[in-house]
């Protein structure tokens, strides 16, 4: 082909890809007008902000590539089309991210549940990292299908290195819509991430283990990050999180043993009992001691398929050392949280299901009515509303509605028969 030819082509090209950008700044094709409006303002404007700046961004580019077109020799111009279209599709990956996350609160109803989400998720983040001297990120909940929770976190570098995530968007499953403590484990993904807390506790868990066998030390060095979240969930809302990761976690012997190489998470098994643990160690006896007993009856019995693998192996290892790991992650101080121990900045004790009991008593009937309490307590609220249908299994079907009402409410939605009689 002449050299005029091919220009011509890549000017085809560019122009394909310049009305591809131009198409991505219109945000409410990504989401619609009445998904967007599900937002609290504050966060409606981060989003958009920094999703506009992600599109303003490769709009440069273009013009910068109109600029050059007729000086560049032909293979330069080539070159730099792809780049942009790779940068393009980099784009649309993260804007079709957060407009997913968005569209999921198109109906008036699920869009008060998530914006309720949204505040008690960002309270009980900002209550810890306040004190530590740290900005607390825009929190923003959505809801979709599979097993368990997720985060993006809020300030990480995106693909083009300047726009950072501008909010930690944390994904709820639907099958733990009632029962949402994963929120507070995926916040813990944040909180560890801001405080600097994930290497640390990775090195106090590998020193600790470490004279009981080095196998075990370094395998809970490479779970700190999971370990952590799993911490951060128990402190704020005690034992209620254990049964949900139970639930999310659980499957055949072979699975809950499996120990997958490079995987963040500890293995199901030695991860509800160190759930469990951190129950037993801050509250003594109580249900939580009754799950660990039937996890490790039904995985590491003498008849069981799996009992001499290596999972069952380790595990059996990891028991013995539960108290260490439970002192390491809640009793001792960290340079993370300015010397003191995580349980100095969120005490578990605020969680137990006696404090909560109480919490729920001296209130009374203002407990899920009162505004005050609404926003002083959030979290807690939640915990304790989240407990009673572990408390009451019989009736968790009208538990999980109260609980899903209190955090409409939270959303700005009213009941439905204050809706009716207004």
């Amino acid at each position: 082909m002449t050299e005029p030819a091919v220009r011509d082509q890549l000017a085809a090209e560019l122009a394909h890809w310049r009305y591809a950008v131009d198409a991505l700044a219109d945000l409410d094709v990504v989401a619609s007008p009445a998904a967007w409006a599900g937002l609290e303002q504050y966060l409606r404007v981060e989003v958009r902000g920094r999703l506009a700046a992600i599109v303003a961004a490769l709009r440069l580019e273009v013009s910068q590539l109109d600029a050059v077109a007729a000086g560049d020799p032909p293979h330069v111009l080539r070159a730099r089309v792809l780049r942009l279209r790779n940068r393009y599709f980099q784009a649309e990956t993260i804007i079709d991210f957060y407009g997913d996350a968005i569209a999921t609160r198109t109906n008036p109803e699920l869009a008060a549940l998530l914006r309720g989400f949204d505040t008690v998720a960002s309270d009980g983040l900002t209550a810890l990292l306040r004190p530590l001297g740290i900005d607390s990120p825009p929190v923003l909940v959505y809801l979709d299908k599979g097993r368990g929770a997720a985060i993006l976190r809020a300030g990480v570098r995106l693909w083009d290195r300047a726009n950072p995530s501008p909010a930690a968007a944390i994904k709820l499953t639907r099958h733990n819509l009632s029962q949402p403590t994963a929120l507070f484990h995926e916040t813990g993904h944040q909180f560890a991430h801001l405080t600097g807390w994930t290497a640390e506790l990775a090195d106090g868990l590998a020193v600790t283990l470490g004279r009981r066998s080095g196998e075990l030390a370094e395998l809970w060095r490479g779970w700190a990050s999971e370990v952590a979240a799993d911490v951060h969930a128990f402190a704020l809302c005690g034992w209620a999180p254990v049964p949900a990761l139970a639930n999310v976690v659980d499957g055949p012997t072979d699975v809950v043993l499996r120990i997958i190489p490079g995987d963040p998470h500890p293995f199901a098994l030695v991860r509800v009992l160190f759930n469990a643990a951190l129950c037993r160690v801050w509250f003594g006896a109580g249900p939580w001691d009754a799950l660990a007993r039937t996890w490790a009856d039904r995985h590491l019995g003498p008849a069981g398929p799996a009992s001499g693998s290596d999972g069952a192996r380790l595990a059996r290892l990891s028991l013995g050392a539960l108290g260490d790991l439970v002192e390491v992650c809640t009793r001792r101080p960290m340079a993370a949280f300015g010397g003191r121990p995580l349980s100095s900045v969120a005490d578990p004790r605020r969680a137990s299901p006696a404090a909560l009991a109480e919490l729920a008593r001296v209130a009374g009937p203002s407990l899920l009515t009162s505004t005050y309490l609404a926003r002083k307590e959030p979290v807690r609220i939640l915990a304790w509303l989240a407990g009673r249908a572990l408390d009451d299994p019989s009736h968790a079907t009208d538990h999980w509605r109260t609980l899903r009402v209190w955090v409409a409410s939270l959303g700005g939605l009213q009941p439905a028969h204050d809706r009716a009689a207004a």
